[in-house]
C-alpha cells in the first residue's frame, strides 16, 4: 500500500525547537532545514512526502516545485495551508493509499481524519525523523567500518587466477 505524508510546513517549523531557532534568523534557512530533514526521511522510509507552505498573504503564489526530491506546494493567494491540505487529502484518497497529515492543528487533524487521512502529530513526526537520522548514521558508520574488497568470498582457484592477472602473469 502506498503511503503519503502531507506536512504543514510552517506549522512544523513553529513546533520543532531546532527549526524555531533557525526561523529567528531566517525563515528560508528554517524551511531548507526542514526540507532537508524530510528528504532524508522520505528516502529512508519510502513514504512519499508532500510539504505545504502557506502563502495566504502573498500575491501570485500558488506553485508546485520539486526540491530535495520532495513535492513542495505553496498555496495560492487567499488560500490557507489547511485548505490546500484538505483538498490534497480528498484528491489523493484511494483505497490502495494511506495518507497521513502532520500538523499540530487539532481542527485540521479532525477535518482530514474525516476525509480518510490519519493524523501524525508533529511531535511524533519529530521522533520518526530523528530515528531515521540515527538509523542512517548507524548504517553509514557500519559501511565505513566494513573492510573494503572483502564483501565477495572467492574460492582458492579463482583467487589464484585473479592474483596472476593482478601481477600481469597470464
Amino acid at each position: 500500500m502506498e503511503q503519503i505524508l502531507i506536512v504543514d510546513g510552517y506549522n512544523v517549523i513553529g513546533d520543532w525547537g531546532q527549526l524555531k531557532e533557525h526561523k529567528e534568523n531566517s525563515l528560508e534557512e528554517a524551511r531548507n532545514e526542514l526540507l532537508s530533514m524530510l528528504a532524508d526521511y522520505q528516502a529512508y522510509t519510502g513514504i512519499k512526502v508532500i510539504v505545504v507552505f502557506d502563502a495566504y498573504n502573498v500575491k501570485g503564489i500558488g506553485r508546485k516545485i520539486k526540491q530535495f526530491r520532495l513535492d513542495i506546494r505553496y498555496t495560492k493567494e487567499k488560500e490557507t495551508a489547511d485548505e490546500m491540505i484538505e483538498r490534497l487529502v480528498r484528491e489523493l484518497s484511494h483505497r490502495q493509499r494511506q495518507i497521513y497529515v502532520a500538523t499540530s492543528d487539532n481542527t485540521e487533524q479532525h477535518v482530514t481524519f474525516g476525509y480518510g487521512a490519519l493524523r501524525k502529530p508533529v511531535r511524533e513526526l519529530w521522533i520518526d525523523v530523528k530515528q531515521a537520522q540515527a538509523d542512517i548514521g548507524e548504517k553509514v558508520k557500519k559501511a565505513k567500518e566494513k573492510p573494503k574488497g572483502r564483501g565477495l568470498v572467492l574460492d582458492d582457484h579463482v583467487q589464484k587466477i585473479f592474483e596472476k592477472w593482478r601481477r600481469g602473469e597470464h
